[in-house]
């Protein structure tokens, strides 16, 4: 699995923090920050769900 993030349309609502807190920051300003490009499997329920729940669709996620 493969996470990428699109920091420039990011609105910072932080739902992807709240479904996958190992994968997923926030910096200052509320912006997304990739903690894990390449998350462990065992983070796979939680990055599927913040991408899913994004309100600015910035998340994608390669399977």
């Amino acid at each position: 699995m493969r996470v990428t993030v699109d920091k420039d349309l990011c609105i910072g609502a932080g739902q992807c923090v709240v479904t996958a807190p190992d994968v997923f920051d926030q910096d200052d300003e509320g912006i997304v920050e990739l903690l894990a490009e390449t998350p462990d499997e065992s983070e796979r329920d939680g990055v599927i769900e913040a991408e899913n729940v994004c309100p600015a669709r910035v998340i994608s996620v390669e399977k």
